[in-house]
């Protein structure tokens, strides 16, 4: 198994990259699965079908359609996540490095 390059990514300013802000992204792929439940829910509403089975039917089919809708934003998100834990895995290595004594 080919072991990841150690090179550290750059950024426009010639220092290290950092990986895009989470919390934003986090924040509007939650407004956005609500928003779809919302939506679902009310047009279930409106079709006659309501209370407690209305609620849990649009929470069911949101699931899918959000899936659908909402594709680009949880991508963005997941690329997020993937560099905030390549960050932390090769800070975790250099500390480790550092306190073994071989920089």
């Amino acid at each position: 198994m080919a072991e990841p390059s150690t090179t550290t990514p750059v950024g426009p300013d010639g220092q290290p990259a950092r990986p895009p802000a989470l919390a934003p992204l986090l924040i509007a792929y939650t407004l956005g699965r609500l928003l779809v439940a919302g939506v679902l829910v009310a047009l279930l509403w409106s079709v006659g079908l309501v209370g407690i089975p209305a609620l849990l039917f649009g929470l069911l089919l949101s699931m899918p359609v959000s899936f659908v809708l909402l594709r680009s934003l949880r991508e963005r998100l997941t690329e997020a996540l993937v560099a905030r834990g390549e960050v932390r895995r090769r800070s975790k290595e250099e500390l480790r490095a550092r306190l073994k004594g071989s920089e």
